[in-house]
């Protein structure tokens, strides 16, 4: 890790100057794991670029994602745990900034102000998984998809650092079935794919509604 000297705005306003000059930039390479189920933990993570998955293994020994984080806080509930709850595996290389926990614990402490705006963005972070739960409730690959990028994406964008067999797991779909959605929708124009980002044209998606029925 070197010292952190660049921060993306969220970090900015949020951190208070002393908790930001105690952070630490982490490189972030694909394969990796930052951390792994039940180690105890020392940082909480920002990922400025890249992709980050937080998982475990399912009962028959697949790779549950609980949460796929391309730009935001990473392992926010480490703050007073005992133990990693998860692994965080990089998907995507790109860089992170790490904030040591204890410093982040006295921080709010003393920190009035900085406690306040730690509470809006967490507030932010459960109005996120609550919208995977509705995602993960719809019948049906296209629909899920429809939801994500509706709600993650940025004027019908969506970032595929980690390409789409990692996207499908987000959705809790097999790969295969996510393929066939994403290669229907290519023929009907409603979707463009260039390798690193999934648009979906607003125009087209009123035309043809999600079908919930098709590749559940």
């Amino acid at each position: 890790m070197t010292t952190a000297h660049v921060f993306p705005d969220a970090l900015e306003q949020l951190l208070p100057p002393a908790l930001r000059a105690a952070t630490e930039h982490v490189p972030l390479n694909r394969g990796d794991r930052m951390f792994r189920q039940g180690q105890r933990p020392r940082w909480m993570y920002f990922v400025m670029r890249g992709e980050v998955v937080l998982e475990r293994v399912g009962e028959q020994g697949e790779a549950v994602v609980l949460q796929r984080v391309g730009h935001g806080f990473l392992a926010e509930a480490s703050l007073e745990a005992a133990a990693y709850h998860c692994d965080a595996r990089v998907t995507g290389s790109g860089q992170a900034v790490a904030l040591p926990l204890e410093r982040m614990r006295v921080a709010l402490v003393a920190d009035a102000s900085f406690a306040l705006r730690w509470i809006g963005m967490l507030n932010g972070e459960v109005r996120r998984l609550r919208a995977r739960c509705e995602r993960l409730s719809l019948k049906g690959v296209e629909a899920r998809l429809v939801h994500l990028v509706e709600s993650e994406g940025v004027d019908g964008n969506l970032p595929l650092p980690s390409g789409l067999k990692a996207l499908a797991a987000e959705l809790a779909v097999t790969h295969e079935a996510l393929y066939r959605t994403v290669g229907r929708l290519e023929r009907a124009g409603t979707v463009v794919r260039d390798g690193t980002r999934l648009t979906m044209r607003r125009h087209d998606r009123k035309a043809h509604p999600p079908q919930p029925g098709r590749d559940s």
